[in-house]
């Protein structure tokens, strides 16, 4: 029987992850559990840096980027040895059950920490990438599209004042997720995704036939994971009629004040994440499914590869 519920975030941080800890932690407590934070993910297990929470220990978080609980990546904790000792400090603290917030490595972690020693956890998808299947949406990926699209539409103010292109790259390693919405949602010229080989020539001529006919700013959209900026702007320098600037929006994506919408997401999965430990259903991370909650295995969702919408690809390449 479940007693005390650790909550941790873990990989890294997302808009919204502050939400997922204060629905958990008070959902948590009116249900009548304990509940310990667990600082630093997997590395602050192993650690064993554990404190209390209660209701009012989450006050005025929501509104915050970032998270609380702080994150990090742990080489330790991906070997048997290092959850085995992730293992018998839970049980040392007295602690039955976890929820863990992350991407796709930290629900692999929470899995594997259940199938070796038994230690049972729910999991909430929190990514800026949207790149772990079943679910819609992940935390965070709403309040990124709404940095870069604010930013993007910025830079094309100035490429409009000085009829230049600019080349911008956003985050998404294996995911062209946050390129392909970020550049339909500013009108972009051409959108560079790892899901797509990248024809440079074919850009550049479109770009170039543009410019002939009087456009007066380009903007270029590339996934960090289908090419480096400065590689597309070499490609394109020279070819496309515009002198052309590089603008990397890096780790600006990751923080900022969530959107409603990732407060709300949040929320609604810190709420079900006790409910399904409430139920005895462990092993499942909390989905987005046409606007509902769902319950997924573990297995199924890391077994499993999102991929893009393909009528969102076909009508970017038309409205471009």
């Amino acid at each position: 029987m479940v007693k005390k519920i650790a909550v941790l975030t873990s990989g890294g941080d997302a808009p919204g992850m502050n939400a997922a800890i204060r629905s958990t932690v008070r959902t948590a407590v009116t249900e009548g559990y304990e509940v310990v934070g667990i600082k630093r993910g997997y590395s602050g297990l192993l650690d064993e840096d554990i404190f209390d929470m209660d209701y009012s220990s989450v006050g005025g978080i929501m509104e915050k980027g970032g998270t609380i609980l702080q994150t990090s990546r742990c080489e330790e904790f991906r070997t048997e040895q290092g959850r085995k000792k992730a293992s018998e400090i839970l049980k040392k603290h007295g602690i039955d059950a976890l929820v863990v917030v992350g991407g796709e490595g930290s629900l692999t972690g929470a899995m594997l920490l259940m199938e070796e020693t038994g230690i049972p956890s729910v999991g909430i998808p929190g990514t800026i990438d949207n790149d772990i299947a079943h679910t819609d949406m992940c935390i965070g990926v709403d309040t990124c599209l709404n940095t870069c699209v604010e930013n993007i539409q910025k830079l094309k103010d100035t490429a409009s004042s000085h009829e230049r292109a600019f080349v911008v790259e956003v985050m998404g390693r294996s995911s062209g997720y946050v390129a392909l919405n970020a550049g339909i949602a500013t009108g972009a010229e051409a959108i560079i995704i790892p899901e797509r080989p990248v024809d440079y020539k074919a850009i550049a001529e479109k770009i170039w036939n543009e410019r002939n006919r009087g456009k007066i700013n380009c903007i270029i959209v590339v996934a960090e994971g289908a090419a480096s900026a400065y590689t597309v702007a070499r490609h394109m320098e020279h070819r496309i009629g515009y002198e052309t600037r590089i603008t990397i929006l890096g780790h600006i994506q990751r923080g900022g004040t969530p959107t409603a919408f990732d407060r709300i997401l949040a929320s609604r999965m810190g709420y079900e994440a006790i409910q399904a430990i409430k139920d005895g259903e462990f092993g499942v991370m909390l989905a987005l499914q046409s606007g509902k909650m769902a319950r997924v295995p573990y297995s199924k969702v890391l077994s499993e590869k999102k991929g893009l919408d393909e009528t969102l690809i076909k009508m970017a390449a038309i409205l471009s």
